[in-house]
């Protein structure tokens, strides 16, 4: 025979059950995201160029994150971007970080120079900007924090 308590005990154990489960599909949505993205970073091909993914915080002055062909974006360089050659795609639209979260195939090279950025109090890679194509305005996510992608955020999130 159902009691009261009993019955509030099971409907209390079905909702933390549901909590948990809720957290674990979160968390294997994105290591299944992350498994399909490492496949496709396996089959770019070769070349000299970069992938970059514009990572934008709005009291920051870096670029984003950059990647070698091929390799996963644990392995991306937050740096910031030397525009004397090519224009970076937000400033040339003049729409500073509209395009936040995009992904581009870079052309350029790291001068092997560092930069100061003050609100972070870091330095950072210099990246020489010589060309780019837009390769998604949507691109997988590389971040595990559903709010990386908040450019009023001050912390520096980093790809997985």
């Amino acid at each position: 025979m159902w009691t009261g308590a009993t019955s509030l005990s099971l409907v209390a154990a079905v909702a933390v059950a549901l909590v948990f489960a809720g957290c674990q599909t979160t968390q294997d949505a994105f290591s299944q995201s992350q498994a399909v993205l490492n496949q496709a970073i396996a089959y770019e091909p070769p070349g000299n160029y970069f992938i970059g993914r514009r990572f934008y915080r709005k009291y920051y002055f870096f670029w984003g994150y950059i990647r070698q062909p091929r390799q996963p974006w644990s392995s991306a360089k937050l740096v910031m971007l030397n525009e004397q050659k090519a224009l970076a795609p937000d400033r040339q639209a003049n729409k500073p970080g509209f395009d936040n979260n995009f992904e581009y195939r870079l052309q350029g090279y790291f001068s092997g120079q560092t930069v100061y950025e003050p609100a972070s109090n870091s330095f950072y890679p210099e990246f020489v900007l010589t060309g780019y194509k837009l390769i998604s305005d949507h691109p997988p996510q590389i971040f595990r924090d559903s709010k990386a992608l908040d450019p009023d955020r001050l912390s520096i999130d980093k790809p997985q």
